[in-house]
């Protein structure tokens, strides 16, 4: 099956690279792995004037009302050029969690990019990632709490620290289930992203690098890693964007699935330098088209 994105959800990522782009790129990463963190928080900054922040937030609470496959849009591309910081935890699951508990003392200023989030759910993450300078909560049997982040340990990542997290104010008992299944989703997003680049750097390299008087992408064995890493990607998207549909509410079981079928609500609200996101439409394989086709408009 295709899964076909419309030219809002395109604009979307336009405007995600963009903001990217002009904070440097990967030079965002190696600055934050230095001890200079402000160019990275910059960037977050921009996604949540651009309303990116709050994807998974209602209109009502002041997102932008939108769904998993708009987040999944804007991850890819922040994957890209492997943005440090707890991007899932500030742009999926810490969303997710507050909206729900309806925290609107602690979600106002992550939407407003005043604040990054990080969060510890055991037994899925035990440690919160990037605690330093973040609003920490932890997810327990109990509920939801904010959480007291006990110093920083290094990681493999030098862009990358965790830290243990004790409770502290309980906020709410509410079921974590869809945060913690946006996380994963959102994780699978930035990963998606960074192999994409990943493989973009790899073959670029491998068209320059000259060996033996022929540049050594012209070796069979190089473009054959090359061609089995591009197909390995390009199957795990629409496993990705599959699963952000489902999110969303359509299973693939489902004749009519699409998202006009729920009851109408107004347009996201997004900033009036940003276009609303657009909605996905999935069909259910039919017996006369060789392939299901699902379109974004």
């Amino acid at each position: 099956m295709d899964f076909l994105l419309d030219s809002m959800h395109t604009d979307l990522a336009s405007t995600v690279e963009a903001v990217t782009a002009r904070a440097g790129g990967i030079a965002v990463a190696r600055a934050w792995s230095e001890g200079d963190r402000e160019p990275g928080l910059n960037v977050y900054r921009q996604l949540a004037e651009s309303g990116i922040t709050g994807l998974l937030v209602d209109d009502a609470l002041g997102g932008s009302g939108a769904g998993a496959v708009e987040m999944v849009v804007a991850l890819e591309q922040l994957g890209r050029v492997a943005l440090p910081g707890p991007v899932a935890e500030t742009l999926a699951v810490a969303p997710a969690l507050l909206g729900g508990a309806a925290a609107n003392d602690d979600l106002a200023p992550l939407l407003a990019g005043d604040t990054l989030a990080s969060v510890a759910c055991a037994p899925v993450t035990l440690r919160a990632a990037d605690a330093e300078g973040a609003a920490v909560y932890l997810v327990t049997d109990d509920g939801l709490f904010r959480g007291v982040a006990d110093g920083a340990q290094a990681t493999v990542d030098p862009a990358r620290t965790v830290s243990a997290v004790s409770a502290g104010d309980r906020l709410a008992d509410i079921d974590t289930t869809a945060a913690v299944d946006l996380g994963a989703l959102a994780t699978s997003a930035l990963s998606l992203g960074l192999a994409s680049a990943m493989l973009e750097l790899a073959a670029d390299y491998a068209k320059s690098r000259n060996q033996f008087g022929r540049a050594i992408g012209s070796f069979q064995a190089v473009k054959h890693h090359l061609a089995d890493v591009a197909i390995a990607v390009e199957m795990a998207r629409p496993l990705v964007w599959g699963a952000a549909v489902g999110l969303d509410g359509f299973g693939q079981d489902t004749a009519d699935v699409s998202r006009t079928s729920r009851p109408p609500r107004s347009p996201p609200r997004m900033p009036p330098t940003s276009r609303p996101v657009g909605h996905c439409r999935y069909s259910a394989p039919s017996a006369t088209p060789p392939s299901t086709t699902s379109r974004c408009t």
